[in-house]
């Protein structure tokens, strides 16, 4: 161990004559662990609140959807799907059709998008959880299942069979000029409400892959899209180059952050807004620790003199400094951590802060990615901030050293 360090070490463990730089070396120490503790807790916070805003996304969105290059619709065959079924990396797949569409229910209008899937979509998405009010399809007739928005604005409730919702889709085939319909209506009984967002309860319903087919004139293996479940951390390329072989068509893999790519890169930016401001919060709390460096070369200046004496060089003095303010972020860092950790997970485990209003715990998610981050921000900058500190020492010394 050289002396640099044994000496850093003693003078960050003794205590000064002066009160004034003991006080100043404590806020040092005490506002490096107050900033990385805040880094650490926010950081978790807003992973917390990241995962829970994805959640509802994640209930809604399969992971990836195989859809045509070319057209709205695509022939998806029983045994294409079958094959599919087959990669390893894929759990489950259902087809769908997803249409815009127009309802009225009464006196009232609204439109919307349906959403004709198979019995085993519950599979991709379990949407079936998310039923608050009925049930959800049969699967054996013209029953639909709403979001919650939607049978508020059309004032419709469940299994009411003296008013049935009609579904209404414009045409697609325009053989005649003279065609007095140019619209398929179908009328389907509301049999469930699910509850996600109010942003999708207002968007969607869904039906049975046949009143798709029927309402919009599809032939039986035409689809919208294929979605798909697959096992966590699939690459996206490596799966597109396992189902391409059963297309005979140009198709596409779109994944879930693909299909919600607004909402990741606002959640991505900010992210990245946070960190800066509380590496921001950082950069002021380390002006403490320059504040107590200089000080202490100040108050140590007697026996800097005497190092000088015997045999010390002017940069070994400098890094006894440099060595003492690293020691001030390590530990300062280090105990600010445990804390920060400690906080996190007894609010993950027994909540105690709660999103005003209600009585949902705020959402807090441990993750060691954090704690890297912590760590390599605090030391980059208390790196920096250190030697910028210590940067002139030398010269000061080699000033002593020349008055001896």
């Amino acid at each position: 161990m050289s002396y640099t360090f044994k000496i850093a070490l003693r003078y960050f463990f003794s205590k000064s004559k002066q009160t004034v730089v003991n006080r100043i070396n404590s806020f040092a120490l005490f506002m490096v662990f107050i900033s990385t503790a805040a880094l650490f807790i926010v950081l978790s916070a807003f992973a917390g609140l990241k995962d829970f805003g994805i959640s509802f996304v994640n209930k809604f969105d399969p992971d990836f959807e195989i859809r045509s290059v070319k057209g709205a619709y695509m022939p998806v065959s029983d045994k294409t799907i079958k094959n599919i079924l087959e990669i390893p990396e894929i759990i489950a797949a259902a087809p769908e059709i997803e249409e815009k569409v127009f309802l009225t229910f009464k006196d009232k209008n609204q439109v919307a998008i349906l959403k004709a899937v198979t019995p085993s979509y519950i599979k991709v998405i379990p949407i079936d959880s998310l039923i608050t009010l009925g049930d959800w399809l049969s699967f054996k007739g013209s029953d639909v299942v709403l979001g919650f928005g939607i049978a508020g604005n059309l004032t419709a409730g469940v299994y009411d069979y003296n008013n049935f919702l009609n579904v209404t889709v414009p045409k697609k085939s325009k053989k005649s000029l003279l065609n007095l319909d140019p619209f398929n209506s179908s009328p389907a009984l509301i049999s469930g409400l699910y509850q996600v967002t109010e942003e999708l309860d207002k968007k969607y319903l869904f039906s049975s892959i046949e009143f798709g087919q029927e309402l919009l004139g599809l032939n039986k293996n035409q689809y919208s899209f294929l979605a798909i479940k697959t096992k966590s951390g699939i690459n996206k390329i490596d799966l597109y180059n396992k189902i391409l072989p059963f297309f005979k068509f140009p198709i596409s893999l779109v994944s879930r952050e693909d299909k919600n790519a607004s909402l990741y890169r606002m959640l991505n930016v900010e992210n990245l807004a946070i960190y800066f401001i509380f590496s921001l919060v950082m950069i002021i709390a380390l002006f403490n620790l320059i504040g107590a460096i200089i000080m202490m070369v100040l108050d140590k200046q007697e026996q800097l003199k005497i190092l000088l004496s015997l045999g010390a060089r002017p940069m070994g003095i400098q890094k006894i400094f440099f060595v003492l303010g690293m020691l001030i972020c390590f530990f300062g860092g280090i105990f600010g951590l445990i804390i920060g950790i400690i906080i996190v997970l007894v609010q993950f485990y027994f909540p105690f802060i709660f999103v005003p209003g209600t009585n949902l715990s705020y959402p807090v998610i441990f993750e060691f990615k954090n704690i890297l981050i912590v760590l390599v921000t605090l030391f980059s900058l208390g790196t920096f901030s250190t030697f910028w500190a210590t940067k002139g020492i030398s010269k000061k010394i080699f000033g002593f050293k020349q008055a001896l």
